[in-house]
């Protein structure tokens, strides 16, 4: 426990090398109890932190103004961190197959760094086998040190849910493991620092990869099972949410909808689980099955508002199409591995370029990530039809006096919305007699 002691004391430094959705929020935590670096590659976003700009909206800017968080691009500035948390993102190639190109690159840059009695973290999502077999070559090779007898090496993966008010960091428990007890004792001590939900400690670090992948892929397969009634349901004429509302009236319901899966953790993670499934000679079936229901609903959805076009009158081609929301979910700003560009992909296919309303996304990023313009809620009229998309609260805060204004001057039947996440009053959406569709 003598780093642990040294960190307490303010003699050594804790490093946090990414500073997105899940790094920032652990460095600001940590800073309440230790003396923190956070390190990004990327100098603009190092930028706006330094100005207390919370790019992420995870913690707000006045926390990030108060931090003590030393935020920074250079990489000596790592030479003073004796605890090491990689929080890289790991996302998946367009085969479908894991990019561990940053992970990769963290631990070269970490192995740089570290010295006798360092000990480094990761956090970042992998499959079971990536931190031992992967990521522990790489620091030995770089630094020149073994692990084991010179630093030690744990895993704890991350479980913050980006836009989520409620569960948080401090309040979601920690599961820590590492390569032997008295590095888990050490580890497990440190994030006590800052979890009041506790740590769970795990035997081996491959349990702990093996737990984040399941967890989300568990998610993942529930959420496709319910989309899949959806699509059956339309076929019935049968409205799912009523179906699952009722369904929920029973004590151990599971209470999960239908809708887009996207995101960094359920929408890539069991694809992990898969890859490396099948390289041990395994063909997953339920867990693919599920990932390809998931990734076929942006296509599903665009057909819908096609089928709706149609049967409104509408001459398909150049129809002005307004979706609300870009993010991969509700009331963040997260866009990476969003599934809405399905939607917008295919409605593209029949001539249709539609506008995107997004309040809580960055005009830039919507540009740089997906080549989308933002266009402001107020400016929208002349509509033939309104996706709503992303169940941000702006969009469940409207009216349904309010949704007129937002459409051509015609009869209300030739009005097609959209609800993919059923957040307006179906009721008094069917009594004004707008042509409406949920998921």
């Amino acid at each position: 426990m003598e780093l642990y002691q040294k960190l307490v004391r303010g003699e050594e430094k804790l490093a946090v090398i990414g500073l997105g959705y899940v790094g920032m929020p652990l460095a600001v935590a940590f800073a309440r109890k230790l003396n923190v670096i956070g390190f990004d590659l990327n100098k603009t976003k190092v930028e706006h932190y330094q100005k207390g700009i919370d790019v992420t909206n995870e913690v707000g800017n006045e926390i990030i103004k108060s931090t003590s968080v030393l935020f920074c691009s250079e990489e000596d500035k790592l030479k003073e961190a004796k605890f090491f948390i990689i929080a890289v993102p790991t996302p998946i190639n367009p085969d479908k197959t894991p990019d561990l190109t940053s992970v990769e690159g963290a631990s070269v840059l970490v192995g740089r760094k570290i010295t006798a009695g360092s000990i480094v973290v990761y956090e970042s999502t992998v499959y079971p086998g990536v931190t031992e077999d992967i990521c522990i070559p790489i620091l030995e090779r770089e630094s020149g040190l073994k692990c084991g007898v010179d630093f030690k090496v744990g895993y704890s993966p991350e479980r913050i849910n980006p836009g989520d008010k409620e569960h948080r960091l401090e309040n979601i428990i920690k599961i820590v493991s590492a390569i032997d007890h008295s590095s888990l004792e050490e580890i497990a001590s440190i994030y006590e620092l800052i979890i009041k939900a506790g740590v769970h400690r795990v035997n081996t670090i491959k349990v702990a990869e093996a737990a984040k992948v399941v967890e989300n892929s568990q998610r993942d397969i529930n959420i496709a099972f319910m989309n899949e009634l959806a699509m059956v349901f339309d076929r019935m004429g049968i409205d799912t949410k009523e179906v699952v509302d009722a369904m929920n009236t029973k004590w151990n319901a599971l209470r999960f909808y239908p809708g887009l899966v996207g995101g960094h953790c359920i929408g890539v993670d069991p694809y992990y689980f898969i890859y490396e499934a099948e390289k041990l000679g395994y063909h997953s079936q339920i867990i693919l099955s599920g990932r390809k229901i998931n990734d076929g609903m942006g296509e599903y959805i665009a057909n819908a508002v096609i089928k709706n076009l149609i049967h409104s009158g509408k001459v398909v081609k150049n129809s002005n199409v307004v979706i609300f929301g870009i993010t991969f979910k509700e009331n963040c700003a997260d866009i990476r591995n969003s599934k809405v560009k399905d939607i917008i992909f295919h409605l593209k296919e029949f001539g249709i370029n539609p506008k995107i309303v997004d309040p809580q996304v960055n005009e830039v990023d919507a540009m740089s990530e997906y080549g989308t313009e933002l266009t402001r809620m107020e400016s929208i009229e002349d509509a033939d039809c309104l996706v709503f998309a992303v169940a941000h609260d702006e969009f469940k805060q409207l009216k349904t006096s309010q949704l007129d204004a937002f459409f051509k001057d015609c009869d209300n039947d030739e009005k097609v919305i959209i609800d993919v996440k059923s957040i307006l009053q179906l009721d008094e959406i069917i009594k004004l007699g707008y042509r409406y569709w949920r998921l």
